[in-house]
């Protein structure tokens, strides 16, 4: 079922939260820092209402302010660290990341999925590095293109599914990229039946990855881990029944350990 979620003109809506949100969300890898009028056009704020909160986050120690510049300050991380604190499992699960690296020689991530993203919340990176941006927890993909958003979009309900599917503007990353919603439909559909979801250089040009979601022992979905590795090194049928089985087996041992 969708969850029930306030309209922007409910009374119980508090825009000046949702502004302050919107943003700390507006600075990311292209735009580390920004100036006042580089956030209005990023946020559609005018600049006036865009100072206020700025100045308000550079008050708190959220932001940081560099002459014209304006940039995140690291207390932003302890709004993450509240969900990871919230969530106590991560502790455990990065330890069965590190010993899919371990085993695999690969990169193993934990994700969850926020609207029509995947966001990192645990991982254990390899020596190697896959992508031309630099994963980390925090970092957010696009969900349709990488195997953990797939994975994580088959456990919605049809319901919930095509609302998120009408949402999507699906950009041509590679000459791989799904970019038909038709296509990506089918291709949640067999990860749903399957179990599992492959990401074949849909994002960055070399990168495979696979995908199982993960669930603790009450049955409550957690998110999905995946293995990223390079197209070049590493082929599908490798992939599925070398690193696969790698999955399924942490994930039954998480599912047994994490109440």
């Amino acid at each position: 079922m969708q969850e029930e979620i306030l309209s922007e003109d409910s009374r119980d809506f508090v825009t000046a939260l949702a502004s302050g949100l919107e943003v700390i969300q507006a600075f990311d890898h292209d735009h580390p820092r920004m100036t006042l009028s580089e956030v209005a056009t990023r946020t559609g704020m005018n600049r006036a209402k865009a100072r206020r909160f700025l100045l308000t986050l550079h008050a708190l120690g959220y932001v940081r302010k560099q002459q014209r510049y304006f940039e995140l300050a690291p207390r932003v991380l302890q709004l993450g660290y509240a969900f990871l604190s919230a969530n106590n499992y991560r502790d455990v699960i990065q330890q069965y990341l590190e010993d899919i690296t371990a085993e695999t020689g690969e990169s193993s991530s934990l994700g969850v999925l926020d609207d029509n993203e995947v966001i990192y919340v645990a991982r254990s990176a390899a020596k190697h590095r896959l992508m031309a941006i630099t994963l980390s927890v925090g970092t957010r993909l696009p969900a349709a293109h990488t195997s953990m958003g797939r994975m994580l979009l088959a456990q919605l309900s049809d319901t919930d599914l095509e609302h998120v599917l009408s949402s999507l503007v699906l950009e041509p990353y590679t000459d791989k990229t799904v970019t038909d919603v038709h296509e990506l439909r089918s291709q949640i559909s067999k990860a749903r039946h399957q179990g599992y979801a492959i990401s074949d250089q849909e994002l960055d040009s070399g990168l495979r990855s696979i995908a199982v979601p993960v669930y603790d022992a009450k049955q409550h979905l957690m998110g999905a881990i995946n293995i990223s590795t390079n197209a070049a090194r590493v082929d599908l049928d490798t992939l599925i029944n070398v690193y696969l089985p790698v999955l399924q087996k942490k994930v039954a041992q998480i599912r047994s350990h994490i109440n």
